[in-house]
């Protein structure tokens, strides 16, 4: 299978706004969107989107994963950017619509079928600058993929960056592209430069999250990770995560924790990141200062692992459901 993301379904499910209201959900074929170079997203960044999976389970059937939590959050995100948005139940139906018609296609686990809800302003004005857009774009991306870790899962190098931020301060919540923007320089340059895979940022000492992923320390029994003051992302990984440590019996503490507070409690712990794509990737070093921190002993810990595993099986239809996450296909 193609490379996660690169690799489409022939048609996708589309809705316009105009004139105070939204067009019926259609499904459509894939192909380039027409728009004028006056369009409001291209000048003024009116976009937004969600990341969610359905998987097909060994006996067949399909369901989605907390698709009402991708819902609520990309609600919260078009509210912030004062973009319209159609209403819950249609979003909702919008992503089962999407997955129904591309049936076919969602490929046995550990594959699945990933969706890309992506709302746009389609205004055409670039005098628009200090008010929202009054047209919009919503459709459902779909794309079949593989194991994300086909060819293992291997810890990752993650730099500690205490001077850049990965988005203002009351915007982190927000799954817009330009919050991703933001962190590619520094991203890419620790990549280049130190062999880093990813860049925690901790501006002026507070660990948040990294370009694309929730970040979590566990240690002496406690998981801990940066409470959702607005300034991360409201992860739908991140939560599930959470839920499994309080059912395994960890302490789960949000709360701001320091730069040097972690690199003090990272050797003698584990630490990962959470995300939809990689479900939950182990961090096995840490860069900070010229230095190469060990998180543990540099492996997936046994409460990483064991965390995965749970989510993985819920995920895939091979556990019990116990909070309810799995969502069956709506066809009709």
């Amino acid at each position: 299978m193609a490379a996660f993301g690169t690799e489409f379904t022939a048609h996708m499910v589309s809705s316009e706004y105009g004139s105070g209201h939204w067009s019926e959900l259609s499904l459509v074929p894939v192909a380039p969107i027409p728009m004028h170079p006056a369009t409001h997203v291209l000048h003024y960044a009116s976009e937004c989107f969600e990341g969610l999976k359905a998987y097909r389970t060994g006996g067949g059937s399909i369901h989605l994963f907390r698709p009402d939590r991708h819902v609520e959050r990309m609600i919260n995100s078009a509210a912030q950017l004062m973009l319209p948005i159609p209403d819950r139940e249609t979003l909702e139906a919008s992503l089962h619509m999407a997955v129904a018609a591309v049936i076919d296609d969602v490929p046995a686990y550990p594959g699945s079928l990933y969706l890309r809800p992506t709302l746009l302003g389609t205004e055409q004005d670039i005098g628009a600058a200090a008010r929202p857009s009054e047209k919009a774009l919503y459709y459902v991306l779909t794309s079949p993929v593989g194991d994300y870790f086909a060819s293992g899962l291997k810890p990752l190098r993650v730099k500690v960056d205490d001077k850049a931020m990965r988005s203002t301060p009351s915007f982190g919540a927000v799954k817009t592209g330009g919050n991703y923007a933001a962190a590619m320089r520094q991203v890419v340059q620790a990549q280049r430069e130190l062999g880093a895979d990813q860049v925690l940022f901790a501006p002026n000492g507070d660990v948040q999250e990294t370009g694309a992923a929730n970040f979590l320390l566990i240690e002496g029994g406690e998981l801990l990770t940066k409470p959702l003051d607005g300034s991360i992302l409201p992860g739908v990984t991140r939560d599930s995560i959470l839920a499994l440590a309080k059912d395994a019996g960890l302490n789960v503490t949000e709360r701001n924790f320091s730069g040097e507070e972690l690199l003090e409690r990272a050797p003698e712990g584990e630490a990962a990141l959470t995300g939809t794509a990689a479900v939950l990737t182990p961090v096995g070093t840490l860069l900070y200062d010229g230095r190469e921190i060990a998180v543990g002993d540099g492996h997936m810990g046994p409460w990483s692992a064991g965390l995965r595993e749970q989510l993985c099986a819920i995920q895939s239809g091979v556990a019990e459901d116990p909070h309810g996450w799995r969502v069956p296909l709506q066809a009709g």
